[in-house]
């Protein structure tokens, strides 16, 4: 039996995709979350054989999510559930350490073979990102060879979201369990790096770089 985690902010698409996956006599929901925080908690409560994560959630996205449920449970493979058809959500999802990248509107066709083949150690592509591409990326990969990175550390990226989805830099402190002034300090840094100067550009930032939903 597979047992699977599930995590996306919407009810009604954990629900649709439960059915597809309890539809099948060898898979198993043992848990849905609603967003990414939650997600990693649950993973750690029930190691899970896979975690089938939305790439935008609140608090923290799927791309952050897993990169931590796979340093705490390597044997947990994951796959990246999106409504974006978007190639470089897809090679951030394999730098994350996601095994694929199902596309929410083809879930129904793509989303227990792509399961299938992440338990199996076999990473799902799907058809519209171009094959040479893919294959270049992961043959880079293997060979150790440097890959496009973003501009931001996770960190950064963490605070970005959270100042977008309107948290103050007091509320973003108690979150991260970090001092106020190092959220300023992220902050600064942030708006250096990017060339920005202030909450409306770095929300903008965090909608094309996929932390949070438009």
């Amino acid at each position: 039996m597979i047992r699977i985690l599930l995590a996306d902010d919407h009810a009604l698409v954990r629900a649709g995709v439960r059915r597809i996956l309890d539809a099948e006599p060898d898979m198993e929901v043992v848990a849905e979350a609603s967003n990414g925080a939650e997600a990693i908690e649950l993973a750690r409560e029930h190691r899970p054989d896979l975690a089938v994560l939305d790439i935008s959630m609140p608090r923290m996205t799927g791309l952050q999510a897993v990169q931590e449920i796979k340093r705490r449970s390597p044997s947990t493979q994951a796959l990246m559930l999106s409504m974006h058809d978007n190639e470089q959500y897809f090679f951030t999802a394999l730098k994350a350490g996601a095994a694929g990248y199902v596309l929410k509107s083809v879930a129904d066709e793509d989303l227990v073979s792509a399961c299938r083949a992440a338990v199996r150690g076999d990473s799902f592509l799907y058809a519209g990102v171009a094959s040479t591409l893919v294959r270049d990326f992961l043959d880079r990969m293997k060979r150790g060879e440097r890959t496009p990175s973003s501009v931001l550390t996770p960190r950064e990226d963490e605070v970005v979201k959270l100042i977008a989805e309107g948290y103050s830099s007091r509320e973003i402190a108690k979150i991260l369990v970090i001092s106020h002034k190092t959220v300023e300090r992220h902050r600064a840094n942030v708006l250096a790096k990017l060339g920005m100067r202030d909450r409306t550009e770095l929300t903008r930032y965090a909608i094309r770089a996929g932390l949070i939903e438009p």
